[in-house]
């Protein structure tokens, strides 16, 4: 299963099932689980762990150090789930001492060419990278979140769960959960409606969150007085409460 043409350091753990192909390198400290496949022309160091089948296409370089100026050599981390496509020329960093020292994904994403995930980064799982997209360091990304292609979320950024982000976005600020962004700046058009029926949520929490789009979006309200009609909706609408936790616990500010 691993080509005689690859490289693989005698201080990593690969499980005995995983395919790697030819010019290939895996370096010391890093553990590979059942049923991935790493194609060739791949490049993965670290410390680095990864779960069970993920398959990283040609020439991805996964798990090498971050690209901060401050970074000393010391050994950081990067953590990745199951399940996962690392698609042409994809490009994931550890993490870095000033923060967690980890970068860390989920299962079930899918980060298409020339994506990077930059340091200390948090990616959520059933995440979809379109081609280009771009993470700065010390990003977190909720659980099905779409980014368009030639996207790029600012270092220290959040968006939400469920959020969907057109092509050429440029995320400055954080995103609440639900809500669909373009532009460049980033700004709020609507709900992800579409991706919300499609993962099994009702036509009432739909419409739940449309009322709290609407509190927060279309009215002339504060985002403080805003912020309280939601907590009031949250006590009997369980997915208006995702609204309130989040821009609660926002440092950056949310789109608006």
């Amino acid at each position: 299963m691993i080509s005689p043409h690859a490289i693989v350091s005698p201080q990593a753990e690969v499980a005995a099932d995983v395919a790697v192909g030819p010019f290939s390198v895996i370096g010391p400290h890093v553990t590979i689980g059942a049923g991935t496949i790493v194609g060739p022309h791949v490049v993965i160091n670290g410390p680095t762990s990864i779960g069970d089948g993920n398959h990283f296409f040609q020439f991805a370089s996964i798990g090498d150090a971050p690209q901060d100026k401050k970074y000393a050599g010391e050994p950081t981390l990067l953590t990745i789930g199951d399940r996962n496509v690392f698609r042409e020329n994809c490009t994931v960093n550890r993490g870095t001492a000033l923060d967690r020292g980890v970068t860390q994904i989920g299962s079930d994403n899918l980060f298409m060419a020339y994506t990077h995930v930059g340091h200390d980064c948090i990616v959520g799982s059933n995440t979809v990278f379109a081609n280009c997209a771009c993470l700065g360091g010390h990003v977190e990304i909720g659980d099905w979140v779409t980014l368009g292609g030639l996207s790029a979320v600012h270092q220290h950024t959040r968006v939400g769960s469920h959020a969907f982000a057109g092509g050429g976005s440029i995320i400055t600020r954080d995103v609440p959960p639900y809500v669909m962004v373009a532009g460049n700046p980033a700004e709020p058009h609507a709900v992800n409606s579409i991706g919300l029926k499609r993962r099994g949520f009702t036509d009432e929490q739909v419409r739940n969150i449309r009322e709290a789009y609407r509190i927060l979006y279309r009215t002339d309200l504060r985002l403080a007085e805003a912020l309280e009609r939601l907590r009031e909706l949250a006590r009997s609408q369980p997915e208006v409460g995702a609204f309130v936790d989040f821009i609660s616990t926002s440092t950056r500010s949310i789109v608006r």
